[in-house]
């Protein structure tokens, strides 16, 4: 299916010749990868993070203030992001996880650390303060930016493929398996001898991993970066809501998720103009129908209805 999914993905720019067009695409893939990252944490561990902002803002600081500062290639940078978002996840999860913080308190936690890091960045001279950072525009594919929209769409799409590999790869694990019975129940996982603490630790250390690749790939996408882009919550909703809209704890909900609420924004866009805060109110809606109406998601809807096409008995 993976494989299905790239070589579509990989075809489509052939029909598609619009710079808007790719844009929508992008964004849609780019909200995917972040998405995956939030579902490896909260759809298979259970962890609601209500900040996963800080993993993506500490990845998009990373690259862009070793880029800028100190003159490191942005691909090197994007690696050193996974690995300083992956510490502030591992940081967070220790905190929370040794003392025990659960459900709403660890929600609390993530929301927390997520506007810590913002005031900080709004602070500090190395982040550009308020002002934020500007990247110099230097296009060639070595620096990690592209002439054109269709090279940052294969690298996107290659970003995306990348997560949901990783997620494939939970869904089949032993990993995956530990991770899901903590997420079902806590205390019997612990009973039966299953290293909750180490197991959480590793989740939120590859979600936060993940988060910070998106945070690079987002910074040299729109070359600037801020506190408010950064650490905003936007993003932490975005990542939330990609995954419940499309399906949580499932290969490909957050990419069906993710093409779902970009379809949306863009047609409220359109009939209504760039209100601000209309984007959110319209996921606050949609989030509040999906728990309604379709608690588990599109890819359960989707497999649901392939299903009873599949089983209806062909009519002579």
């Amino acid at each position: 299916m993976i494989a299905l999914f790239c070589a579509a993905m990989l075809l489509l720019p052939l029909a598609v010749h619009s710079d808007l067009a790719l844009n929508w695409m992008i964004m849609a893939l780019f909200y995917a990868l972040i998405g995956q990252s939030w579902n490896i944490l909260g759809g298979y561990g259970g962890q609601m993070s209500f900040g996963h902002a800080a993993f993506f803002g500490t990845g998009a600081y990373t690259s862009t203030i070793l880029q800028i500062r100190f003159g490191i290639n942005p691909w090197i940078g994007m690696a050193a992001a996974a690995l300083a978002a992956s510490a502030v996840g591992g940081f967070i999860g220790f905190l929370s996880f040794r003392y025990g913080l659960r459900g709403s308190y660890f929600a609390l936690v993530t929301l927390a650390f997520a506007e810590v890091l913002r005031i900080l960045a709004n602070s500090l001279p190395f982040t550009g303060q308020g002002v934020g950072l500007l990247i110099p525009l230097h296009q060639t594919a070595i620096n990690l930016q592209f002439p054109s929209k269709l090279g940052f769409y294969y690298l996107a799409l290659g970003l995306c493929v990348a997560a949901l590999l990783i997620t494939w790869w939970v869904e089949n694990s032993r990993f995956g398996a530990r991770l899901v019975a903590i997420r079902e129940n806590e205390d019997a996982a612990l009973a039966l001898g299953v290293n909750t603490f180490g197991i959480k630790m590793n989740a939120i250390m590859l979600s936060g991993g993940m988060a910070g690749v998106a945070g690079t790939f987002y910074a040299q996408y729109f070359l600037y970066i801020d506190p408010g882009l950064a650490y905003g919550a936007d993003i932490s909703v975005g990542a939330l809501l990609v995954p419940i809209v499309g399906g949580v704890g499932s290969t490909f909900g957050p990419v069906l998720g993710s093409f779902a609420l970009q379809s949306v924004s863009e047609i409220a866009l359109y009939l209504t103009g760039h209100a601000p805060g209309l984007n959110l109110i319209l996921y606050g809606v949609l989030l509040v129908v999906m728990v309604l109406f379709m608690p588990h998601g599109l890819f359960d809807l989707a497999r649901v209805s392939v299903g009873r096409l599949i089983r209806r008995p062909h009519r002579a």
